[in-house]
């Protein structure tokens, strides 16, 4: 009986990323894609197995996220992206690397939900001189990253997690989004360049 090729002989993995497109726009960038390979690389990034993760995504519209924002942080206004951890991973020390996610016993472990809007993405794109593709994938690190622990709270925290945001875009060969301008590099959810 002849063997089958390496290739279909290896269990698919499941995907990392539940992508649910709201605002259908997104389907021009392939977002659950993006999504997938982004999210990926960062849990690699990080020594993790991503087929032992689930992470939860919303691609939606600036009216949908500034509701979002107004209901969790108290800001009606649009932002680019927005994250909720499953669970709090941040250290007790600024600068200080999260430990690992607890494991779910049962399957995969929820890292938790991110939500990512279309109209301000395209504009801080544009405005930057990027592709939304690169723009998306960069926001969709930085995403996975605050569902690992991950913040920009303090100085500290911001240069160890914008520096691990620009070795897992170098690895997927998008440029580093912190060498542009000031004026360029768009603003985060807290105010601090994303």
């Amino acid at each position: 009986m002849p063997m089958k090729p390496m290739a279909q002989r290896r269990a698919a993995r499941p995907p990392l990323v539940d992508c649910l497109i709201e605002d259908h726009r997104w389907e021009e960038v392939s977002l659950g894609a993006l999504a997938e390979s982004a999210c990926v690389a960062a849990l690699k990034a990080l020594g993790q197995d991503p087929s032992l993760f689930e992470i939860s995504l919303l691609g939606c519209s600036d009216v949908r996220i500034a509701d979002l924002n107004a209901d969790f942080r108290g800001k009606p206004t649009p932002t680019n992206v927005l994250s909720w951890p499953s669970e709090d991973r941040r250290p007790d020390r600024a600068g200080a690397r999260p430990a690992p996610p607890r494991r779910d016993p049962v399957g995969p472990t929820e890292l938790g939900d991110i939500a990512i809007a279309w109209e301000t993405c395209l504009r801080e794109a544009e405005a930057g001189g990027r592709t939304i593709a690169d723009h998306v994938t960069h926001l969709l690190v930085h995403g996975t990253l605050h569902l690992m622990g991950y913040d920009h709270e303090t100085d500290a925290d911001a240069a160890l997690m914008e520096g691990l945001e620009t070795e897992v875009l170098g690895k997927m060969g998008v440029s580093d989004p912190y060498a542009e301008t000031a004026e360029a590099a768009p603003e985060g959810e807290d105010g601090r360049r994303v």
